[in-house]
C-alpha cells in the first residue's frame, strides 16, 4: 500500500499537479497551455496569499512562482512552503524578470529549486519542470 506521501503527490486526475503563481494573466494563460500540453494538472492563481492557501489545500507536486506577486512576494511565499511540513519537499521554479545575480541567489537561497528567466522559451519551461519532478 502507498504511503500518505506517495498518495498526496496525485493529483485528482492522476497526472502530476503544478500550481503557477504570477500575476500577469498572459504569462499564467501560456504556462498552464504549455504544462497542460505537456500533460499535467495546472491550477493558476495571481497572488501570493492565493499562493500559499491552494498549495496548503492542494499539496502540489512543483510550483511556478515569480518574485513580483501582489499579497505576498515570492520570496514570502517560498518561505512559508518551507516552513510547512507537508510541502518541504515540493519542487519550485522561480520565474522572473528580476534575473540579477542577487535576486536569483536570494531565491535559491530561500529554497527555490530552480530559476528560469523572463522571457522564456516555452520548451524550456517543460523541461525543468521534468527535471524537478525526476529528481
Amino acid at each position: 500500500m502507498p504511503s500518505d506521501a506517495i498518495v498526496s503527490l496525485i493529483s485528482m486526475s492522476g497526472r502530476p499537479l503544478i500550481l503557477c503563481a504570477d500575476d500577469d494573466e498572459d504569462i499564467l494563460a501560456l504556462v498552464s497551455l504549455r504544462l497542460e500540453r505537456a500533460g499535467y494538472e495546472v491550477t493558476c492563481v495571481g497572488d501570493g496569499e492565493a499562493a500559499v492557501a491552494v498549495a496548503q489545500e492542494r499539496q502540489p507536486d512543483a510550483v511556478v512562482l515569480d518574485l513580483m506577486l501582489p499579497r505576498r512576494n515570492g520570496i514570502e511565499v517560498l518561505a512559508e512552503l518551507r516552513a510547512d511540513p507537508g510541502l518541504t519537499e515540493t519542487k519550485v521554479l522561480l520565474l522572473s524578470a528580476r534575473v540579477n545575480d542577487g535576486d536569483v541567489a536570494r531565491g535559491l537561497d530561500a529554497g527555490a529549486d530552480a530559476f528560469l528567466a523572463k522571457p522564456f522559451r516555452a520548451n524550456d519551461l517543460v523541461e525543468r519542470i521534468e527535471e524537478l519532478l525526476a529528481a
